[in-house]
């Protein structure tokens, strides 16, 4: 099934949505908000699925689906985490920063609890107060989960995954150095992110999902030119079990938990960083990875940041060329 929240109140009006994301129905008599479904979802999935059975038969009063309407799915939730879990997009914009990846990254994951009181909305518009923070996106999964328990294993922790979304994880590259030099970890570096209209469950992507992984290319858009189109399934060398057993090492997850995936990353088949797909390769998720190839290969990055009015597209696609969980469309303003 697929679950959007409405604007309205801060957590928004559970809808269940369409496959083809063109109608929806109310979802109130189940739950008022997806957070609410999320705490008790083992009895509310089976009425929410239900519904989206009466919605596909044309039984329950429908309208019209609109993704400018929507809020995030959860548009506000009591945890995000988010990983990194692509380690050849660590490489990258580590060696950006001039900075040495240890040989632990690549048996330990990275994880950052980013702010999660307010989300953008899908078509939000992403405010920047000044230029010279570097202003990236960043195209990225995420999983909600239900409560997980301390201590779970990487192969219980993924039985835990109740829905998947879409990322823009806005960041402000040129803050980060500063904030990372201080061994303290990321602040104002990362404003609010940014998630899909909708959230799907599992089942809905078939055989693209393995359990753990989404198997489909993330497509990025800037400024309505295609920037990037790796796999989301390929070289992510932690999977979701991983990333929720990681952030559940010694604490328990509370429903509702948001867990990133990091910035989806490909690299070409000759194990170059790749390259843009202008050039034929599967292009990139965030603009610091292309700024780092161009400085490896040319010495100097030649792409700028986003500046007030760049517009940033991310969405996926199945085998049959559909829009999974509709598309994040936002436009860069002055704050």
């Amino acid at each position: 099934m697929k679950l959007a929240s409405l604007k309205g109140g801060r957590d928004g009006r559970l809808v269940v949505v369409s496959d083809d994301l063109a109608w929806c129905t109310d979802a109130s008599l189940v739950a008022p908000t997806l957070q609410a479904a999320l705490d008790d979802w083992r009895a509310c999935a089976p009425k929410l699925k239900a519904l989206t059975e009466a919605l596909a038969h044309e039984s329950v009063p429908r309208e019209r689906f609109h993704e400018r309407a929507c809020a995030a799915p959860l548009p506000r939730a009591y945890q995000w985490a988010d990983g990194s879990a692509y380690v050849n997009h660590v490489e990258l914009v580590r060696k950006a920063r001039g900075a040495e990846m240890p040989a632990s990254f690549w048996e330990d994951p990275l994880m950052y609890q980013g702010g999660s009181d307010t989300f953008l909305a899908p078509r939000d518009a992403i405010p920047l107060r000044d230029p010279g923070f570097g202003l990236d996106c960043e195209a990225e999964i995420a999983v909600i989960t239900d409560d997980v328990p301390m201590g779970v294993s990487a192969a219980d922790a993924s039985k835990h995954i109740k829905l998947v979304m879409l990322v823009n994880d806005v960041s402000l590259r040129n803050l980060i150095p500063g904030e990372l030099a201080k061994g303290f970890g990321f602040f104002q570096s990362k404003p609010s992110t940014a998630f899909s209209p909708v959230a799907v469950t599992p089942d809905v992507l078939g055989e693209a999902w393995d359990g753990a992984k989404l198997h489909l290319p993330l497509v990025t858009r800037i400024n309505g030119a295609e920037f990037g189109k790796p796999n989301a399934g390929n070289e992510m060398t932690f999977d979701f079990g991983q990333l929720i057993a990681h952030a559940a090492k010694t604490r328990a997850l509370g429903a509702g938990t948001i867990v990133g995936s990091g910035t989806v990353s490909n690299r070409d088949p000759d194990g170059s960083p790749g390259r843009p797909v202008a050039d034929g390769g599967l292009g990139y998720s965030c603009i610091a990875e292309i700024r780092t190839v161009e400085t490896i290969r040319e010495g100097a990055p030649k792409t700028p940041f986003l500046k007030a009015g760049d517009r940033v597209e991310i969405e996926m696609l199945d085998a049959r060329g559909h829009s999974v969980f509709g598309r994040i469309d936002q436009q860069v303003v002055e704050a």
